[in-house]
């Protein structure tokens, strides 16, 4: 069986968001680098990029209410907003300035105005939104939320939710008019298409089998077609783990300290997706609801406007559900094979600790059909299960991390990186694609610390944030977000350039 030999500067393995953001970001501050990009599938963005397989559709914390908890005392905690806020916004600059320099094509491709709304109901419900608004509602990033109880208006905004809903249980929503639907499915194409163009090497239907680490510090990556099982042997300098799902069990091969005691719970999921062209058309917003008592953040049920090849779509969900892969075009071995002497304590003290999440997915598990469409009527009264047909969502393969003896389920995203930077990661789930840009800065910070510094001019250039938090100053804030809005088309009559906003971030320091 025949054998070829590459060399290349830069790996990047699997063809989501993640890779296609750190090869764009790579292919502006280093252009002399070159890069090879390997998916062991025949298309990018094909596992929890897709836009039906992921329910990240521009998570900027505007009203998913799993990052606003309340405290013990009755308050709420922000931090977490506040901090997956201001990732959103580095996000959105970066896309801001690759439209308005050619590196992407049509804003309204990937991204397009929807309002984001917090729902609850009850007077608990409506006592937590009020408090939850009363925090946000001051703060910069979050200028613009609206408190609204008032049915009437509730009606007015929300007619699918509302018509024949019983009033006498008060309702409450946090209301933010601007944002967004992200298609990153949409937003990975376009991305990968800038890496190859401007010099990379992407293969698809390749998928990496081994990594290997060399005495000098580069890292021999095998790599088999799927196609012919012709197999490749790699020689890298760095090497970028973006798999999703098969994240783990590379990082795992590559024998990095870093990465032992690390260990995966998957979690698959279903929607409904609306079929009736008149209920999709009489709903445009993403409302998130609270989740049930033991579910997972990643369960938050919503009813989601979506935006696909400029089509307006309906989902709700999700319906939680579990499988042992890691990768909805996985393998059932792919839990038990991640298992390891390392792991196995931290895996097994998991059960005790969530046994909430385990009663959660029995019961999930348990539902049917007609249990699912009672869950809808929540959000939608009058729901009809012929309109709405079920669709399998993308894997979800959440953190587990060894804590002394033991190991602590995570929701978030953890970026895995070698002491001497020569590799790096990506492991967990939501917010995932929406704070895509922040974690490859991240990557870049923990692996190219010699490089970093020197590249703070052309990141500042890219996102006039950069190094600054935006929730400190207003000023700056305004000036980013109307640039953005009008490079991105989210709204009309704005004429603020990067150079601009730039100009505004070196007159605040």
């Amino acid at each position: 069986m025949s054998q070829s030999v590459i060399k290349t500067d830069v790996v990047l393995v699997g063809a989501g968001i993640m890779s296609a953001t750190l090869g764009a970001l790579l292919r502006r501050l280093q252009p002399d680098w070159s890069i090879s990009l390997f998916e062991r599938l025949d298309a990018a963005a094909a596992e929890s990029s897709d836009p039906w397989n992921n329910a990240g559709t521009g998570h900027s914390a505007l009203c998913e209410l799993n990052y606003t908890p309340r405290t013990a005392d009755g308050d709420v905690d922000i931090t977490k907003a506040l901090n997956i806020n201001e990732q959103f916004q580095v996000s959105r600059q970066f896309w801001a300035h690759a439209v308005d320099n050619g590196i992407l094509g049509d804003p309204s491709e990937f991204i397009n105005p929807i309002p984001h709304v917090s729902f609850t109901h009850g007077p608990a419900g409506v006592d937590y939104l009020r408090k939850r608004y009363d925090r946000l509602a001051g703060q910069v990033l979050f200028e613009g939320m609206e408190f609204v109880d008032d049915p009437s208006v509730f009606a007015e905004r929300l007619p699918l939710m509302s018509a024949g809903r019983d009033f006498s249980d008060p309702v409450a929503l946090n209301w933010f008019t601007d944002g967004t639907d992200v298609d990153f499915g949409a937003l990975t194409q376009q991305l990968l298409n800038f890496v190859g163009r401007s010099g990379a090497d992407i293969y698809f239907g390749h998928q990496v089998t081994n990594l290997t680490k060399q005495s000098d510090g580069s890292w021999v990556v095998k790599v088999r077609n799927a196609r012919t099982k012709e197999k490749l042997t790699v020689q890298a300098k760095f090497v970028f783990v973006g798999a999703g799902g098969g994240a783990l069990h590379l990082l795992q091969k590559s024998g990095i300290a870093e990465a032992k005691g690390f260990g995966g719970f998957p979690v698959s999921g279903e929607f409904f997706r609306c079929t009736n062209p008149d209920l999709i058309d009489g709903h445009h917003a993403k409302v998130y609801g609270q989740a049930a008592v033991g579910a997972p953040p990643m369960s938050v049920p919503h009813l989601d406007t979506r935006v696909i090849n400029h089509k307006p779509g309906l989902l709700f969900g999700p319906y939680a559900g579990w499988s042992p892969k890691f990768l909805k075009n996985g393998k059932v071995t792919d839990l038990p094979s991640t298992v390891k002497p390392g792991n196995l304590l931290p895996m097994m003290s998991i059960a005790p600790q969530e046994f909430g999440l385990l009663k959660y997915l029995i019961g999930e598990l348990a539902a049917s059909r007609a249990d699912r469409v009672d869950t809808l009527s929540e959000f939608v009264p009058r729901a009809d299960g012929s309109d709405w047909e079920i669709i399998t969502a993308g894997q979800r393969v959440q953190v587990i991390r060894k804590t002394g003896v033991g190991g602590t389920l995570e929701f978030g995203t953890a970026v895995v990186t070698a002491a001497d930077g020569t590799i790096g990661g990506l492991l967990g789930a939501s917010p995932g694609a929406s704070t895509a840009v922040p974690a490859m800065l991240q990557v870049l910070e923990r692996c190219f610390p010699q490089q970093y510094a020197g590249w703070a001019p052309a990141l500042t250039e890219m996102i006039p944030s950069f190094g600054r938090k935006l929730s400190d100053n207003r000023d700056l804030f305004r000036q980013v977000w109307d640039w953005t809005s009008a490079s991105l088309q989210l709204k009309r009559g704005t004429e603020v350039t990067a150079a601009d906003a730039g100009q505004a971030a070196t007159s605040a320091v």
